[in-house]
């Protein structure tokens, strides 16, 4: 099948058009986490300059045992030799796509790359439902079932993916849900990955973050990375935390088989940053909690504007997303707009508004959903004095630069809805309907 730009990109190059023709923008639709590198990274990356070599495909032994313990303070035992590093942690699921073959279970909606990089494999996703406010896990009862129905038809299905905390919806799963996800697993034969790239960012401390390995040990695979937590998404650097068990064991071959085909070794140099990051020294830990904070903050006013708006949206838990619904306004949509599609309302937004975000379509639901995903984590400034003042802030949403984009966002949505506001704005912010 033919491969397209990933949304995500599409939808941030499109915003760049805009503005290199002088037109306004609100950037919403791309998932980077807008903040300045630490000045202690710029040196670790500095000093590791002279890593000209190809390493280990496996990465090198200081970021393993760096990232072992990173998960070892997360409760996470973990060998350093099950440990693999790579140029981002989109390539290694990539490469353990490739690695474990077969189809895969995931969540509806879920991570627009999923469903892509499955496609390129040769292999198809398997499309399960989440339950309301507990998004990127598939339902297990109906994960059970779609699994034993699709092989009863032939598909050869071998894997399941959960994403904790959430993109698209900003949700973080209940134990409960995990723990049953982990039990139809282990019935079903299926191998867990974890995405867990978000899984510092839940804004809540007292939140609690369940970890499917803990309730699978022996067939969780575990995905990490610092494009999120410290927004070092142009470093490429992403690891994989591998179950030690003989499956885990064969994976971990056959990945690094895949891994010395694609990419050999990660680069050097940010291994060297890795590592200090994955240490956590007291300047990381700090940068990460005021990040927490920034992304809370801003995504539960955003959230505010959607829900006086009359759209339906689940409070946002962690990261920097929203997944408001349109569906109380589909009447009118229609009526003064034209708009009777999720990729409709989307594309109306962006070209009427310059206002980008990415359709529910784009997550694996019917282009009829009236759903979108938001990302708030650009509305920060667009200089690094801007960013760090919005670190800094007590109440960064009434920076001036970031209350012009709510204020923005509140126009658009107005303008958008004729001010027709449903009663879904005077109730507590609840779980996306449909």
């Amino acid at each position: 099948m033919p491969v397209t730009v990933s949304a995500t990109l599409a939808v941030n190059e499109a915003l760049e058009r805009r503005r290199h023709q002088g037109l306004s923008v609100l950037p919403l639709g791309f998932g980077e986490a807008g903040l300045p590198v630490l000045p202690g990274l710029r040196r670790a990356l500095a000093a590791g300059a002279d890593q000209n070599t190809y390493g280990p495909v496996a990465g090198t032994p200081l970021l393993r045992a760096a990232a072992a313990g990173y998960w070892g303070r997360r409760g996470l035992d973990t060998d350093p030799a099950l440990v693999v590093a790579g140029p981002g942690s989109k390539p290694l699921l990539y490469a353990l796509l490739l690695a474990i073959g077969g189809d895969v279970a995931i969540a509806a909606p879920s991570w627009v790359s999923y469903a892509a990089q499955l496609h390129l494999t040769g292999h198809r996703p398997l499309r399960v439902p989440t339950a309301p406010g507990q998004g990127g896990v598939p339902r297990p009862d109906l994960l059970a079932a779609a699994v034993t129905e699709a092989r009863a038809q032939g598909r050869d299905v071998r894997a399941v993916v959960a994403t904790t905390p959430d993109n698209p919806t900003g949700t973080v799963a209940s134990a409960a849900t995990m723990r049953r996800l982990a039990e139809v697993a282990r019935e079903l034969d299926l191998l867990i990955i974890s995405d867990e790239i978000y899984r510092d960012l839940v804004h809540d401390t007292a939140t609690e973050v369940p970890a499917l390995a803990e309730y699978a040990p022996e067939r969780t695979v575990v995905s990490s990375g610092l494009s999120k937590n410290l927004a070092l998404g142009g470093w490429r650097i992403g690891v994989v935390r591998l179950p030690d068990s003989p499956a885990g064991h064969r994976l971990r071959s056959d990945l690094l088989g895949v891994a010395s085909e694609l990419w050999s070794s990660p680069a050097g140099p940010v291994q060297m940053a890795a590592a200090y990051a994955f240490d956590e020294p007291p300047e990381i830990a700090e940068h990460i909690a005021r990040s927490r904070r920034l992304h809370g903050r801003i995504a539960r006013a955003a959230a505010d504007r959607f829900a006086a708006a009359g759209a339906r949206l689940a409070a946002p838990q962690a990261a920097f997303y929203l997944y408001p619904d349109f569906e109380d306004h589909r009447e009118h949509l229609a009526a003064e707009h034209g708009v009777r599609t999720g990729p409709q309302l989307a594309g109306m937004l962006l070209r009427g508004h310059g206002m980008g975000v990415l359709a529910a379509s784009e997550f694996g639901e019917g282009e009829d959903a009236l759903r979108m995903r938001v990302a708030t984590s650009l509305l920060y400034g667009d200089t690094e004095e801007r960013r760090n003042a919005a670190l800094d802030a007590p109440d960064p949403a009434a920076l001036p630069w970031i209350r012009a984009h709510l204020d923005r966002l509140a126009q658009v949505l107005d303008e958008v809805t004729g001010g027709r506001c449903t009663d879904t704005a005077a109730v507590p912010i609840g779980a996306p309907a449909g």
